[in-house]
């Protein structure tokens, strides 16, 4: 059978083994490039010559016809296959496919990964509420799921649709991690479901084995750094006492023998005063309407310094990794809760435009000095943003600066769809 087209992926990734399964029950042939390196190839003119915004999978059919995001791909590739009936055989059952494969999306995989993240320390800090709504979420969801399949051994028809690959693929990562023994127990149907689907004959080489976990991860706060014990100061040979002579001698005996060194002034309080105040701007911003007569951009200008401080725009260089908007936010979090040591210095006005796996994460800072370097370098991953000062007497500039404070930014057809604040 001629192949249908070419498929980038890599071993380990969802979106990718729910394609190769869709082929395989569709009795398809999809050429798979053994020798594809990702994060390389992917950067590659060629590659992008096809796939401008570099993401995977990415499809490329016989004929030419280009695609890109996973449940796109998954649905065309389904669709050369009619008989199968993986979309639905009419259009109410194709409603319901669309509605749990979304389901599984949104409810169960995206909170899912976000779990691992925190357990895993990929999302810092650790919090433990967050935690437990995530997972709260996503009992929820998997209690609808198996009182829906109570009754049912797949999720829409007889046969295996596309929703029932999406959820098989969801529950299989996640019983190796966070499913554990007990949780397990009290959702069978599910559980049944899953080791149904993926030990299909045509299924199993690529969904693999499954992989049960007795105990769920936990969280593990990283270790403290131990402190070297400061070794014990040489003895000071005792001096010949004499007779005090006068009371305010007594005073020397208190002073140590070698002085503590002042404390090193942070280099931003050194700069020249500024008439700028950064915490009467934080508060002008958060109590007052954004645009218009007597807003916050109008104070900006009427009060801002741009001797003593600077204004940025900042871009998320690795765009082509995100996927959930949610998720994109609250890394736009992350990125701000670990810039705390120079919450005096900054403020930033930072946002997610576009949407679910097409989206953008950018913004603007108003920061101390005319550097950004010395204020965001306390972020571990501040390199993974792009800094570029803005002209705010600049038309241009100035626009995008009034639109990211507005939240009404628009990037490339992208619009703001969420965002943050440092304040």
């Amino acid at each position: 059978m001629p192949s249908i087209g070419t498929l980038w992926t890599v071993p380990q990734q969802g979106s990718g083994k729910l394609i190769r399964a869709v082929a395989a029950l569709g009795g398809l042939e999809v050429n798979i490039p053994a020798d594809y390196v990702h994060y390389q190839d992917n950067k590659k003119p060629e590659f992008l010559a096809k796939f401008p915004h570099g993401k995977i999978p990415a499809f490329e059919g016989s004929d030419g016809f280009k695609l890109f995001e996973g449940t796109s791909i998954a649905k065309y590739v389904a669709s050369l296959a009619p008989n199968t009936g993986l979309l639905g055989g009419d259009p109410k059952e194709a409603a319901l496919v669309d509605q749990w494969v979304h389901f599984v999306d949104t409810e169960l995989s995206a909170p899912q990964f976000l779990i691992s993240a925190l357990l895993r320390g990929y999302i810092t800090p650790y919090s433990k509420p967050y935690h437990t709504m995530l997972s709260e979420r996503v009992l929820r969801s998997l209690t609808t799921l198996n009182t829906h399949l109570a009754t049912r051994t797949f999720l829409v028809t007889e046969r295996i649709t596309l929703a029932d690959l999406f959820l098989a693929a969801a529950i299989q990562s996640a019983v190796g991690v966070v499913y554990d023994a007990a949780l397990r127990t009290s959702l069978p149907n599910v559980i049944r479901h899953m080791e149904t689907v993926v030990n299909q004959p045509k299924l199993k080489e690529i969904y693999g084995e499954i992989e049960y976990t007795e105990k769920a991860l936990q969280y593990v706060p990283p270790p403290k750094e131990k402190k070297e014990p400061k070794p014990a100061p040489a003895a000071v040979p005792k001096a010949e006492k004499k007779p005090k002579a006068k009371a305010v001698e007594d005073d020397d005996d208190d002073e140590p023998l070698v002085p503590e060194e002042p404390k090193q002034k942070n280099p931003l309080d050194l700069l020249p005063k500024s008439t700028f105040n950064l915490e009467d701007w934080k508060r002008t911003y958060s109590n007052n309407e954004t645009r218009g007569a007597g807003g916050a951009i109008e104070w900006f200008y009427q009060n801002f310094d741009k001797e003593g401080f600077s204004v940025w725009r900042v871009d998320f260089k690795y765009n082509e990794e995100l996927t959930q908007v949610f998720m994109s936010s609250n890394q736009i979090g992350g990125f701000f809760n670990r810039l705390e040591a120079s919450r005096k210095y900054l403020f930033g006005s930072v946002g997610v435009l576009g949407e679910a796996n097409a989206s953008v994460i950018s913004g603007v800072l108003i920061l101390r000095g005319q550097d950004a370097k010395p204020v965001v370098e306390v972020a571990p991953d501040f390199e993974s943003y792009e800094y570029k000062k803005l002209d705010v007497a600049n038309a241009e500039d100035k626009s995008f600066f009034e639109a990211a404070l507005a939240w009404d930014l628009e990037i490339g057809g992208k619009k703001w769809a969420d965002g943050k604040n440092f304040k």
